[in-house]
């Protein structure tokens, strides 16, 4: 197969698709693979680097004629111009925007989202969600460090004692646990709120204190359940009891780490405008979900995340507490990020082609299926 790794357009996308490790693969396999030229220069992986694992170095539009494009997100319009009908696309391609799918679908593309692969045990090494919100949670902790004017751990000196940081972690999936296991590392004080039962033995596991809203009613048990290993949407009654139990402990928290996302729905607001007022000046909130939560500005059509005063790609300052919305957190770690990327990509290509190094595309593949989302002019997958 003829494959191409365009560089990414975005002035804020610092990963790539391919690394010369999984080029090398590739190559091996009998595939021809085109690297956009300086594809991977914001990763820490040259073109020259690309031409001794096997690949040739050629323009975007060479790569993005190719017969199978990885891409970290999905092309842009001028991008989509360059792509032939009929060709395969691999990437994150935000599956619950109609638009998009209907973009590809009619350009003729036959496109796959990783980003909808089952959470099952044969579906985790191509679990783009979980490579990148571990690196995420990662970051979120060093950036909130980097902002808090003070030391995250107690520091015994001469001129006196310095108490450790008290972090405060709200969402224990991927992201929230390495963002835990992170901050426990630089010797925070760590505490977790999640609305799954389940995942309290996890966050104890790894030194945190869990902090725990008991269940009233049966729909407040089953919602909390979760689905598919995801969150979902808890009933009225069991959050107004969280966000009370947030508020008093936001308000002796030094840095708030907000990591809820519920896939296919606007990021559930877990921090509130009048919490973060309520926040000791210097303190520090980064924002998982910014630019994914309600639309909290009708004018601009500025969305939040798990906080309304969340900016995306923005800090800014709230009665003394900054409020961190960098939507990329796992392109701030570009090199390990797509080492990951392309290592997930490299395994989903083994479901749809062959040894023989043929395309063959099996609907009864479950992960086939969950992430195939346009074919023949048809959008195969429908919103949720």
């Amino acid at each position: 197969m003829h494959i191409g790794i365009p560089k990414e357009s975005s002035a804020t996308e610092t990963r790539v698709a391919a690394t010369p490790e999984t080029v090398k693969k590739l190559v091996g396999q009998g595939h021809q693979v085109v690297v956009g030229q300086s594809a991977g220069l914001a990763s820490s992986f040259t073109d020259d680097m690309y031409a001794t694992a096997g690949a040739r170095i050629s323009d975007d539009a060479d790569a993005l004629g190719a017969e199978i494009v990885l891409k970290v997100h999905s092309p842009t319009a001028l991008e989509l111009g360059k792509m032939k009908s009929g060709s395969v696309l691999v990437g994150m391609l935000d599956p619950f925007n109609i638009a998009n799918s209907a973009r590809l679908a009619s350009a003729g593309i036959t496109a796959f989202s990783l980003e909808a692969a089952p959470r099952t045990t044969r579906a985790q090494s191509l679990d783009v969600l979980s490579s990148q919100a571990n690196i995420a949670g990662y970051k979120a902790v060093l950036v909130a460090a980097n902002l808090y004017p003070r030391f995250m751990p107690m520091l015994m000196t001469a001129a006196g004692t310095v108490k450790a940081a008290r972090v405060l972690i709200l969402g224990a999936g991927v992201a929230g646990l390495q963002a835990i296991a992170t901050a426990k590392r630089l010797g925070a004080v760590t505490e977790a709120s999640d609305v799954r039962p389940a995942v309290k033995e996890q966050i104890e596991s790894l030194g945190a204190k869990f902090l725990e809203v008991p269940y009233e009613t049966d729909e407040e048990r089953d919602a909390a359940q979760g689905v598919g290993g995801y969150a979902r949407p808890m009933p009225a009654s069991w959050l107004h009891r969280q966000s009370a139990l947030v508020h008093e402990r936001a308000k002796q928290a030094d840095i708030i780490i907000t990591t809820a996302l519920i896939p296919g729905r606007d990021a559930p607001t877990l921090l509130s405008a009048e919490t973060v007022r309520a926040m000791k000046p210097g303190s520090v909130v980064v924002d998982l979900a910014a630019g994914r939560g309600p639309v909290v500005d009708a004018n601009t059509g500025r969305r939040g995340g798990n906080c309304p005063l969340t900016e995306p790609d923005r800090v800014v300052s709230c009665n003394g507490v900054q409020v961190c919305g960098y939507t990329s957190l796992a392109a701030m770690v570009a090199a390990d990020a797509s080492s990951l990327y392309a290592r997930n990509l490299f395994d989903f290509l083994k479901l749809i082609v062959t040894k023989e190094g043929t395309l063959n595309i099996d609907p009864a593949d479950d992960i086939v299926a969950a992430t195939l989302l346009a074919r023949d002019g048809e959008i195969t997958r429908k919103a949720a």
